[in-house]
């Protein structure tokens, strides 16, 4: 009788009874779904985001300037201190840098824009009802 007691207030019970009950809400909501409505409503946060692409871009590379100012300024004072991780403060100034511009160069890529202006649906964007209609659900 103690070994149940222990069981039902372990982890692991408490772990299952989220396991069931998580297949039970996805089991529920596959049922019978309409997706026209959240269709055009992710369509349109798309188009909304894609708006702010551009002065996230710019963002980020002047964030990758301020960074470097900083940074050589630290440098400086390290080399003039004779401190002895100056390499390590180079690196990671560079480092930090170079991912501020990677990250301002791949953001407008991420979200499928080719010139920062507009969201290139036309080479990858298949309609969800399309893949919906296609994944075999219960009846």
């Amino acid at each position: 009788m103690q070994k149940c007691a222990a069981f039902f207030k372990s982890p692991r019970f408490a772990m299952l009874m989220v396991a069931l009950v998580a297949t039970g809400v996805a089991i529920a909501q596959t049922s019978d779904i309409n997706v026209t409505a959240g269709t055009g409503a992710l369509e349109s946060v798309a188009q909304g985001i894609a708006k702010y692409v551009p002065f996230i871009t710019k963002l980020c590379y002047a964030i990758a300037g301020v960074v470097a100012i900083v940074g050589a300024i630290s440098v400086y004072v390290a080399m003039n201190n004779e401190e002895q991780d100056v390499k390590k403060k180079i690196m990671m100034v560079i480092g930090a840098c170079i991912f501020f511009i990677a990250a301002a160069q791949a953001l407008p890529l991420f979200f499928g824009m080719t010139n920062n202006t507009e969201i290139n649906l036309s080479t990858s964007y298949v309609p969800l009802e399309q893949v919906i209609n296609t994944l075999p659900l219960a009846a």
